[in-house]
């Protein structure tokens, strides 16, 4: 490891604090430095990396290029309502706040190569200069040409410069038509139980000691991990949820290595807390108040077991109406039962013999994934996203 440090041209103690900061992501972050190779070399023009919501991607190279002080732009596209405002927000962050103003007011494709090269005239840098396209699927739908443009940017601008796109969606939804430059591609995976048990278990509490806390973050993820891999909402679960944990505690009821009392005093708690996993309709102190005038309504129900009602999570109460809804009616019937404009509806009196009896009596059909997709999407009272979180509820 150590020739390897020596060879990327990187201090040691710099690149030590890197792998620090990345736990569980020494992997990716490897590959990436392997990539960018040493500081004065000639990178490669552009990288894509992709893979599912937090799963470290902005973190591992956000991390990578401050540590190792790399100039570099990184630039939101959700933020991005034009293409002038990219090429302004590239600009700023590369060569300072003057250099937006050589800009036009409308300013072209042409108009920002130009002014770049103009600018890499007056500031060379010895360096490799990275620009990082955040949430990059949202260049699909700007000006054609700015996605391959981006990809070959090295070429256009003749300067030593490396593009890094950042995506939830694979490479094959990015080509165009036309054909363009293939970056490389990196995945992030998600991240296993084992990798979440420790990530989570760095964030303890300081009133309490690092082992109740990962016996905490193993209770909450085995409540959790079957619908949800989100890292940053597991993180937000945790922190939601710890002072329920720590009650007994605090009373003097338990003592830490009781985990077993402790379990069942959260268990209700986070059988709640499912119902709002992807859902930020109230804060969280809401969440808490609203928890405790629960509490003192309900006492007479407070009795009863924790086993004896299972919460789902808010989606998959919409999944299961649509498997009910698409095993039980033919499929014939979708168009009537789920579209405004079905158009006419012949009358007729005519039945099948099999049609006449219930189709309660029948038992439940086999219907394909597709079909109870749809039935979810029409049924679902907002418009969901078809993410990974809707499929691991599916599968």
């Amino acid at each position: 490891m150590a020739a390897q440090r020596q060879h990327l041209g990187y201090e040691d103690e710099k690149l030590q604090r890197v792998m620090e900061r990345l736990p569980c992501r020494d992997v990716q972050a490897s590959m990436l430095l392997a990539l960018m190779g040493e500081p004065e070399q000639c990178s490669y023009p552009s990288i894509f990396i992709y893979g599912h919501r937090a799963t470290g991607k902005s973190h591992v190279i956000h991390t990578l290029l401050k540590e190792l002080e790399l100039p570099y732009a990184t630039v939101s596209c959700v933020e991005c309502v034009s293409v002038g405002l990219l090429f302004e927000q590239v600009l700023l962050s590369l060569f300072g706040s003057d250099s937006a103003s050589l800009l036009s007011r409308n300013p072209s494709l042409s108009d920002f190569v130009r002014v770049y090269k103009q600018l890499c005239v007056q500031a060379s840098a010895k360096q490799t200069r990275y620009v990082v396209l955040d949430r990059a699927e949202l260049l699909r739908d700007m000006e054609a040409n700015l996605l391959p443009a981006f990809l070959r940017l090295q070429e256009l601008v003749e300067d030593n410069v490396t593009v890094i796109l950042l995506s939830e969606i694979v490479w094959d939804k990015f080509r165009p038509n036309t054909g363009c430059f293939e970056p490389l591609l990196l995945h992030f995976p998600d991240y296993s139980k084992g990798e979440l048990q420790q990530i989570l278990s760095e964030d303890s509490h300081p009133s309490y000691s690092p082992e109740l806390y990962s016996a905490f973050i193993n209770i909450l993820l085995g409540v959790f991990y079957s619908v949800c891999r989100d890292l940053r909402e597991l993180r937000h679960l945790a922190a939601l949820n710890f002072s329920k944990f720590v009650e007994p505690l605090e009373q003097g009821k338990v003592k830490e290595s009781d985990t077993h009392k402790l379990w069942r005093n959260i268990e209700p708690h986070l059988k709640k807390a499912m119902q709002t996993v992807y859902l930020r309709e109230v804060s969280s102190v809401q969440w808490e108040q609203q928890l405790k005038m629960e509490e003192k309504e309900a006492g007479a129900v407070r009795g009863l077991s924790a086993h004896a009602h299972v919460e789902l999570p808010y989606y998959s109460k919409f999944l299961l109406i649509a498997a009910y809804l698409a095993s039980y009616n033919p499929a014939r019937t979708d168009k009537r039962f789920f579209l405004k404009h079905h158009g006419k509806i012949k009358k007729t009196n005519f039945l099948k013999k099999h049609e006449k009896t219930s189709n309660h009596l029948l038992g439940p059909k086999p219907f394909p994934l597709d079909r109870l997709l749809a039935i979810f999407y029409s049924v679902v009272d907002s418009r969901v996203a078809p993410t990974a979180s809707v499929f691991c509820q599916v599968s």
